[in-house]
């Protein structure tokens, strides 16, 4: 049994370029609803579905002030991606330093 997974995966929640425009606003600094919303074209129920997203899929933390919900960035699962990213890098490096080759020997 999985305890504590999250319910969205990370690469599909940072899918959506609103949601990673979001994670940019609270790496910032934590931010209400409302203050997230004044930023976005969209409602403020798209704005909750969202973060509702971000939220399970670990990337945000909520907590209660008061009467409003503020957000913060939770950057610690977007390690998976970066390890994704990083497995690939070696074969850019390849193909660029083929390409390189390339216009190298073309200009000659």
């Amino acid at each position: 049994m999985m305890v504590n997974q999250a319910k969205h995966d990370v690469f599909q929640a940072v899918s959506d370029p609103t949601r990673r425009n979001m994670l940019k606003l609270l790496a910032e600094k934590e931010m209400s609803i409302a203050e997230i919303t004044e930023h976005f074209p969209i409602s403020r129920t798209a704005v909750n579905k969202h973060l509702h997203i971000l939220s399970n899929a670990g990337l945000v933390r909520s907590r209660r002030v008061g009467r409003e919900t503020r957000y913060t960035l939770r950057p610690e699962p977007l390690i998976e991606i970066q390890n994704w990213l990083t497995f690939f890098e070696h074969y850019w490096d390849e193909k660029l330093a083929v390409l390189k080759r390339f216009v190298e020997e073309d200009n000659q």
